[in-house]
């Protein structure tokens, strides 16, 4: 998945999903916590240096998140999931 289509959206809800807390992910992806707030705050693409998004990306999937984009048949748009066998 292009990390440029990733949205504020589902960052957040990536996190929630695996459990984390805001501090947990910005440590795992060497991220600032407040470089997440902003990115998890944005309406839509994530704003910031693209390293950073990809960082936070890794992080969320080494969690067990499965970014969905809004091609996803059935999707109905841009979502996460748990991947088989998480939770």
């Amino acid at each position: 998945m292009d990390h440029s289509s990733i949205t504020g959206r589902q960052l957040a809800a990536a996190r929630t999903l695996a459990e984390l807390s805001q501090a947990d992910v910005a440590k795992a992806a060497n991220v600032s916590i407040p470089t997440l707030k902003r990115m998890e705050g944005a309406s839509g693409s994530v704003p910031g240096m693209t390293n950073n998004v990809a960082a936070v990306v890794r992080a969320l999937e080494a969690a067990g998140i499965a970014f969905i984009d809004g091609d996803y048949a059935g999707s109905g748009g841009p979502g996460v999931r748990l991947r088989d066998g998480q939770g």
